[in-house]
């Protein structure tokens, strides 16, 4: 995003909506990859935190998971990206 089109609360409301859906579906969390800085405000800790590796090692703190409503701390182990994200 351009910086003239910063802060105008498109972030904040993908992310409550991406959270939301999730949430809605029972999902037990979100991950994703991007600035510990930025989407700390959204919750968000570095997978390791809760025990979940990410799918490249070199993406350290910047992998990062949202737990949500159905999340059990057994959930453990190296994320894996649905079957679409594999074919990138």
């Amino acid at each position: 995003m351009q910086p003239d089109q910063q802060r105008r609360g498109v972030g904040l409301a993908l992310v409550h909506t991406v959270l939301g859906a999730a949430d809605a579906l029972a999902e037990p969390l979100v991950a994703l990859l991007g600035s510990p800085d930025y989407y700390r405000r959204y919750g968000f800790r570095a997978s390791g935190e809760y025990g979940i590796t990410p799918p490249d090692p070199a993406w350290g703190e910047y992998f990062q998971v949202r737990t949500l409503a159905t999340y059990d701390p057994a959930l453990r182990g190296e994320f894996a990206y649905a079957e679409p994200f594999t074919r990138l």
